[in-house]
């Protein structure tokens, strides 16, 4: 295993998920900037798989900065949908990244799919992570969280389909959590991680540093 890097690009240009980024990776101690402070081009995601598009986004980044690079591809499945939005989950707020416009046509594919109760509305985020160095090594985390998605939306933390992804063994969706309560977990805690992205960063703590 290699030393934890002291410094990490963060490899996204997604101002939500840099800031959830920011806070898992801070009780770290390594140094974080971001690709858009670095000033630096978004890769054309092509992969089949959020791994194959983390990597990617993780590899450019460690190469064109020389030094290690954090990506992170996520997205919402709906089973209904079959597994759709998934690795397009950007893709379906347009160019604008218009999430109220995502969360709108996920709703109506739903209710085109006549998926009108909890049982034929499941979803899951999923997040993978991947840490990679400008000498081309990487390494994966990847973490899921089932729910059930609900309309109309509620609640305006987080970001993204937060407000209309209602987690399991909960009683508010992501949108109506703070970071702290959607994470459910940060290092040194003994409460479990909630979110997709909290339980890859616990699997990457877990493999670096044998605890969580």
């Amino acid at each position: 295993m290699r030393d934890f890097p002291d410094r990490i690009v963060v490899a996204s240009h997604n101002a939500g998920k840099v800031r959830e980024i920011r806070e898992l990776l801070e009780p770290l101690g390594c140094e974080i900037v971001s690709a858009v402070e670095l000033d630096l081009p978004e890769p054309e995601e092509t992969g089949e798989t959020f791994e194959e598009n983390a990597r990617i986004k993780a590899l450019a980044a460690a190469r064109a900065t020389g030094i290690a690079a954090l990506s992170d591809d996520s997205g919402l499945c709906v089973d209904a949908l079959g597994g759709k939005p998934g690795i397009h989950s950007a893709r379906w707020a347009g160019l604008d990244k218009d999430f109220a416009l995502a969360m709108r046509n996920v709703e109506e594919a739903l209710a085109a799919a006549g998926a009108a109760t909890p049982d034929r509305r499941r979803a899951r985020f999923v997040a993978v992570l991947c840490l990679a160095w400008p000498d081309g090594h990487t390494q994966m985390f990847r973490g899921e969280v089932e729910g059930v998605m609900v309309w109309p939306p509620c609640g305006e933390q987080g970001f993204g389909y937060d407000p209309v992804f209602l987690p399991d063994g909960h009683a508010r969706t992501f949108g109506e959590m703070s970071a702290r309560e959607k994470h459910g977990w940060r290092r040194g805690d003994d409460k479990p991680a909630l979110s997709h992205r909290a339980r890859a960063f616990k699997a990457l703590v877990e493999a670096w540093f044998g605890d969580a």
